[in-house]
């Protein structure tokens, strides 16, 4: 398995932990969303993924190169394939209830403080200091808002009871977005606790993204 990615995109981290969490192998291939302005949009990329994101994986099977972008399919898709160890409750509410935190980063956080975002925000506001920034901030704020008092009746050690599920490979990367964009995590000590819990996990450890082989070393903790 192929996985294309970036050190920094949380979209690709969420991968990379359920690849590490489902004991998968796989080869990293770096996509640089910044050099000669964005790698992304290369032909060779845009074959593989239209619309010029990452993460892609990519494998072969039965004779085909076989490819799933948007996290959310790929982690699905793994979960389907390899069922052990689940991340997913049996439960249909509590299933239901796992995805619905899930989504409240993948809709309602992170497509609003992603880079594409942030550099048209920059544009729109004449190039005004700080605007692409306090964006961010703004809907990190709102949406950790909303995750902490959704998690916080369903939590344990993790963010659903004391079992890694979805949502813990989603608050991992954001919480990193959000401490990289100065938001203030003193309101949401539920999610604090848990990250730092699940940051002890090798999973999670190996999938961080200063430790990734394209990870500038000047941003290597």
């Amino acid at each position: 398995m192929k996985l294309y990615g970036y050190w920094r995109s949380s979209s690709s981290w969420r991968v990379r932990i359920a690849l590490n969490h489902k004991g998968v192998k796989y080869e990293y291939v770096a996509v640089n969303l910044i050099k000669d302005g964005g790698e992304q949009y290369k032909a060779d990329y845009q074959s593989k993924n239209p619309m010029s994101q990452v993460p892609v994986l990519e494998w072969e099977e039965g004779g085909q190169t076989k490819r799933l972008a948007q996290s959310m399919a790929i982690i699905e898709y793994l979960d389907d394939t390899i069922p052990n160890p689940p991340i997913l409750p049996k439960d249909a509410f509590l299933r239901a209830q796992t995805r619905m935190v899930a989504e409240i980063v993948n809709s309602g956080i992170q497509p609003l403080q992603n880079a594409a975002v942030l550099k048209k925000v920059k544009e729109l506001s004449g190039g005004v200091e700080h605007s692409d920034a306090n964006w961010a901030r703004e809907w990190l704020e709102r949406g950790l808002r909303g995750m902490e008092t959704s998690v916080k009746p369903l939590a344990g050690k993790y963010c659903i009871g004391d079992a890694v599920t979805l949502p813990d490979f989603y608050l991992v990367p954001q919480m990193y977005s959000a401490r990289r964009f100065k938001v203030d995590l003193a309101p949401f000590p539920t999610l604090a606790r848990i990250d730092a819990a699940l940051c002890e996990l090798p999973a999670f450890k190996l999938a961080h993204a200063d430790n990734q082989p394209d990870t500038p070393p000047a941003e290597k903790k």
